[in-house]
């Protein structure tokens, strides 16, 4: 624990994640949750995934909830430079995706983003607070909603097709999910038959 600790405050002087706290905080906002992952945008005209921020790396990823106007957020920067790869709103009626049980994906108005964990354990920590916080939002009476016209996602009970982008087990390097799905899994991913599958397409 103790090597992890040394190489956290390695990677970020301790005055820094100090100062952030305090902006945070007097700003409305509180990281409920963080994990490490590698994050990845769906390059549609391509039909492939690419790192988040054009070069590969570890991020860290948090989940901030600004407590005086109940919104939350997704932010993410690189361990190494600490370049900001995410910063996405959460909106109401936004789906999240947990395709395997270390890649989960979800789309706002622009783009689709992919986290692909280190581990489960990072990945269920992100999604009890994403869920979370989707609860927290389905609750508000008038909450933000996504844009109807851009981000919408096909309903479970609509006759077309769930489709899911390519399983980043495919993409090389660090974005390999070694704990992806077995084949008849991803077949059946890729092939639109899982219900739980983001429409990429409103």
């Amino acid at each position: 624990m103790e090597d992890a600790s040394q190489q956290e405050l390695a990677e970020e002087p301790e005055e820094i994640i100090q100062l952030k706290k305090v902006l945070q905080q007097a700003l409305g906002e509180v990281s409920i949750a963080q994990s490490r992952a590698s994050v990845m945008i769906y390059d549609d005209a391509n039909k492939k995934w690419i790192p988040a921020g054009g070069s590969s790396g570890i991020s860290r990823v948090h989940i901030y909830h600004h407590q005086v106007n109940s919104t939350f957020r997704v932010v993410g920067r690189k361990q190494n430079d600490h370049q900001v790869v995410i910063n996405c709103a959460i909106l109401k009626g936004l789906k999240y995706n947990q395709a395997t049980p270390t890649f989960h994906q979800w789309r706002d108005a622009r783009q689709v983003y992919g986290l692909n964990f280190g581990s489960k354990e990072d990945a269920d920590v992100f999604a009890t607070a994403m869920l979370s916080a989707l609860e927290a939002l389905s609750q508000q009476g008038s909450g933000p909603r996504p844009p109807s016209q851009t981000s919408a996602v096909t309903p479970a009970s609509s006759s077309q097709p769930y489709q899911v982008y390519q399983n980043p087990q495919q993409i090389q390097g660090q974005y390999q999910n070694v704990n992806g799905p077995s084949i008849e899994e991803e077949e059946r991913i890729r092939w639109g038959q899982d219900d739980q599958a983001i429409s990429p397409y409103p």
